[in-house]
């Protein structure tokens, strides 16, 4: 019976150190946030911000609710998002800072009241309207004046949850939602996408140039360059992750990072990427645990057994 107390004392700290001790550890490393599930109410925003601000957001975050509220005209809304066209266009073109994202699947991957909130002010969506002295400043001021009234906010919106949604890679959604900031090197990403194989040296270099220059662009408007994320799965806990991407502010105040305004469908999208680059063995150690964990313990009874059998009638 020694062999077996020894056994269930061994395992019992192992459990304990994996269960209790790593998250332990984590949550000292970082603050614990309440995250919010991904819907974006402006509750967290309004919780956080100065006594000089509190009434700001929460008028914004209000009339956002108005709009959501409003039935959107997805036809109507083919024309409004025609003019986002002129900058969402996939040309890879630097503006303000930072390249504009794509839209192709942005009804798939962001949240209706963050695509809301976003086109009537987007740095008050985005949490960083701290950044300006006027929220107009920010490189995608302007839209606020292509949509003047709330009708045509729900009708743009209307259209990109109907028309530019369905199915989405995890590959593409992190590239719609991230690469833009966020190189991944483990994947061949750089801030203007993926790194193609040229014939020429010279090319090479030449695109590292523009890659380099769209680095510096990005670290002007940003304050540094963002990191690279090919290891932020492992790097980070899943908390951490899921409460940073919803609110970055609530990990790090005062940051340059915007909200992304990810739905709870879109991070599992862009979490399953980070995963399948950061640590694309998981599927494999998953199904190989369950039966590395059977052999010990059918070993360690048969071991138990044959140690019973040798020693039967010694004392």
């Amino acid at each position: 019976m020694r062999e077996l107390k020894i056994l269930a004392v061994v395992t019992f700290f192992s459990v304990l150190i994996y269960i209790l001790v790593e998250p332990f550890a984590h949550s000292q490393m970082h603050k614990h946030v309440e995250g919010h599930n991904f819907t974006y109410t402006g509750e967290a925003d309004i919780a956080e911000a100065s006594d000089e601000k509190k009434a700001v957001k929460e008028k914004f975050w209000s009339e956002v609710k108005t709009i959501a509220s409003l039935k959107g005209d997805a036809t109507a809304g083919e024309a409004g998002f025609g003019m986002c066209m002129g900058c969402h266009n996939g040309a890879n073109m630097n503006m303000g800072g930072a390249i504009p994202p794509n839209l192709d699947h942005a009804g798939a991957i962001y949240d209706k009241n963050y695509l809301i909130a976003l086109i009537k002010d987007p740095a008050m969506a985005s949490n960083v309207d701290h950044k300006y002295a006027d929220t107009m400043m920010h490189p995608m001021g302007s839209v606020s004046s292509m949509f003047t009234d709330d009708q045509s906010i729900a009708d743009v919106v209307a259209y990109l949850l109907e028309k530019k949604a369905g199915e989405v890679t995890p590959k593409e959604a992190y590239k719609e939602a991230c690469v833009r900031c966020h190189a991944m090197r483990y994947a061949n990403l750089t801030q203007l996408g993926e790194t193609p194989k040229f014939k020429h040296e010279k090319d090479a270099l030449a695109h590292k140039i523009k890659v380099i220059d769209e680095q510096d662009a990005v670290k002007a408007y940003m304050g540094k360059l963002p990191p690279d994320l090919s290891m932020i799965i492992r790097a980070r806990s899943e908390s951490f992750l899921e409460t940073f991407v919803e609110n970055p502010q609530s990990q790090f105040p005062g940051t340059s990072m915007p909200r992304v305004g990810l739905s709870a469908e879109g991070y599992e999208k862009v979490k399953a990427y980070l995963t399948e680059i950061g640590d694309p063995s998981k599927p494999e150690r998953e199904r190989l645990g369950p039966w590395v964990l059977g052999f010990f313990i059918i070993f360690s009874i048969l071991a138990f057994l044959w140690k019973k059998e040798k020693w039967r009638g010694h004392h």
